[in-house]
């Protein structure tokens, strides 16, 4: 017997085409992992890279990666990002930065919107991840 695929992938030619995100994701028979929104702050709890969007993109991944390791996961099991920036414009490096952690064959689904500002001032973005594993 052939085992169901868990998730799957779909861009469908009906939608508009996908540049670094997949329009749907489907997920069977699986557990759901959510993972809060992340921002700059190491496991000390100090704010890393301030008034630098790429060091805290770096640091808001590592997080999200420490949250899927904690839940016997990876990056291979996120199945939706969300993106919170202070600034859109640079919305190209972070997707450069997330290519370095996520299945560019089969990214996730993804959304960003831009902020006026986080919690903190000195947050320069925040994401969020949706997850699922066996």
């Amino acid at each position: 017997m052939q085992e169901e695929k868990q998730i799957i992938f779909r861009s469908p030619q009906t939608m508009p085409p996908a540049n670094g995100y997949t329009q749907v994701v489907e997920v069977r028979n699986a557990r759901t992992i959510y993972v809060s929104g992340q921002v700059a702050i190491n496991q000390n709890g100090e704010l890393v890279g301030p008034g630098d969007l790429k060091a805290q993109t770096i640091q808001v991944f590592e997080n999200i990666k420490a949250a899927l390791e904690a839940s016997d996961a990876t990056f291979d099991n996120v199945v939706k990002l969300t993106f919170f920036l202070t600034d859109i414009s640079q919305i190209q490096m972070v997707r450069d930065i997330r290519d370095m952690y996520v299945n560019t064959k089969h990214p996730p689904a993804s959304s960003a919107v831009e902020v006026s500002k986080l919690i903190n001032e000195h947050f320069l973005i925040e994401i969020e991840a949706i997850a699922v594993g066996k």
